[in-house]
């Protein structure tokens, strides 16, 4: 059965939670008028997107590399088949 989508971030509940930033940083954020929330948001998905990325590759790295192999001794399925 597959998994549900995720909800987008905005749609999900919202939960306050302490952050420790370089004061330089936060003062040069407030002063350009970024949105902290939106910005540490965005930043935290990028990374949650990576370290899912990361972790996919490594749980899938055997079966790529035989598929891998595979291919380059038997070729692609269907390749008959394939127009170019």
């Amino acid at each position: 059965m597959p998994r549900p989508a995720p909800q987008p971030a905005t749609a999900a509940p919202r939960r306050a939670t302490n952050v420790t930033l370089p004061e330089p940083l936060l003062r040069d954020a407030r002063d350009m008028g970024i949105n902290l929330s939106q910005a540490c948001e965005r930043g935290l998905a990028a990374a949650v997107a990576e370290q899912r990325r990361q972790r996919w590759l490594e749980e899938n790295g055997e079966a790529i590399t035989a598929w891998n192999e595979h291919v380059a001794e038997h070729g692609l399925p269907l390749a008959a088949f394939r127009q170019f």
